[in-house]
């Protein structure tokens, strides 16, 4: 064990390298030592079983944060005690979730595309269609019905997605024999090497169709404007989205259609506003209402409702009306609806108005104050 390097020696990194560096390290190293370049060669294999253990243990964030703070006891509870180097798997087939084969390997060194090139024939998923939708704060609070413009792709209906004329069908490519991809073969020093790639002749469609239809030019696909009936869930807020399945463009080769997804844009109200379920709103009261207490009329969301207002409120006062907020976009009760108060102090009181409002400061004790008198005198200003 004494002779056993530090993980991040062995990657060439530093301690504290990103996961990205981490990955990359290890692919550059995995493909320069890979056993199967370097045939009989003792010393590539024990490098790369070097490898393929300072890899497993700095992928794992577990292992990585025990192997940072404990060294190699952390990881390895043989480590000390007389045990082999062993115990990470072995081999050359734990390579932490990296897709690394010999394709790949030789991919990257004489510029082919590996075993691993998709078919075109494959089915695949439509694409998924991303649109918009604007409602009042009313609407999105108790749910309502809209009607969205989608631009999407879509099936021929004249061709019925063949691509041919109708009338006429598609020859099987007689180079890659309906397969989309053929097979080339290369000698290298390493041996014969092996290849797929996508057919020249039919373009990896595995057809070839010699009268193609004039709507879609034998694509099979066109792209259309479609007007879709969306139901807006209640209590949905601004910049969430809703999912619609199978209504995004259509899928290739017998794949399933994509999604639509709809952003919801919620205007703003010109008196509430929203929290959460919550509502939020102000009024403004008198100064005699809030002296003396009155009944007010408060808007919500279900109307106008009368609310009592005690003597004596300030200015800034909230108080809640019990579920007259938002609907939960789960489902079940609503939020309630918070109303703060703003006591107007009354402008242009004419004389007999101001010296009955003297009357009444005196009679709570109240002294007139010289100008500024009530905040002291004006701050100097610092130098």
């Amino acid at each position: 064990m004494a002779d056993k390097r530090d993980y991040y020696e062995v990657l060439g990194l530093q301690k504290g390298a990103s996961e990205d560096e981490i990955k990359k390290a290890f692919r550059q190293l995995a493909k320069k030592y890979h056993p199967d370049l370097h045939p009989d060669d003792k010393d590539a294999e024990a490098r790369f079983k070097e490898i393929n253990e300072a890899y497993e243990v700095l992928s794992d964030a577990d292992k990585r944060a025990k192997y940072d703070q404990f060294g190699f006891a952390g990881v390895d509870p043989s480590y000390g005690a007389g045990a082999g180097a062993g115990g990470f798997g072995g081999g050359f087939g734990g390579f932490g979730g990296i897709d690394l084969d010999l394709g790949d390997i030789f991919g990257s060194i004489f510029g082919g595309g590996g075993n691993r090139s998709r078919s075109r024939n494959a089915p695949r998923k439509g694409e998924r269609v991303v649109t918009g939708v604007s409602i009042t704060f009313e609407e999105a609070a108790f749910g309502c019905e809209k009607e969205v413009s989608v631009s999407r792709i879509e099936k021929c209906a004249d061709c019925s997605g063949t691509g041919c004329q109708p009338g006429t069908t598609a020859e099987m490519c007689s180079n890659c024999h309906g397969t989309g991809t053929v097979t080339s073969q290369q000698r290298t020093p390493f041996g014969v090497m092996q290849s797929t790639t996508d057919c020249p002749k039919c373009g990896g469609t595995g057809k070839i169709i010699h009268q193609p239809c004039t709507t879609c030019r034998g694509a099979g696909l066109v792209r259309k404007n479609k007007k879709i009936t969306v139901s807006i869930p209640a209590g949905i807020d601004d910049g969430q989205s809703i999912s619609l399945r199978g209504q995004g463009s259509a899928g290739v080769n017998g794949g399933e259609n994509g999604d639509l997804y709809i952003t919801v844009s919620v205007k703003e109200h010109e008196f509430f506003e929203r929290d959460g379920t919550s509502v939020l709103c102000e009024i403004p009261i008198s100064i005699v209402q809030a002296s003396l207490g009155a009944e007010v009329e408060v808007p919500t969301l279900d109307g106008k409702v009368k609310y009592n207002v005690p003597e004596g409120t300030q200015s800034g006062a909230v108080f809640r009306l019990k579920g007259k907020g938002i609907p939960s976009l789960r489902g079940g009760s609503r939020g309630d609806q918070y109303v703060t108060v703003r006591v107007e102090i009354p402008k242009g009181l004419n004389a007999q108005q101001k010296e009955l409002l003297r009357q009444l400061g005196e009679s709570l004790g109240e002294k007139p104050k010289a100008a500024g008198g009530v905040f002291g005198s004006k701050k100097k200003k610092k130098k």
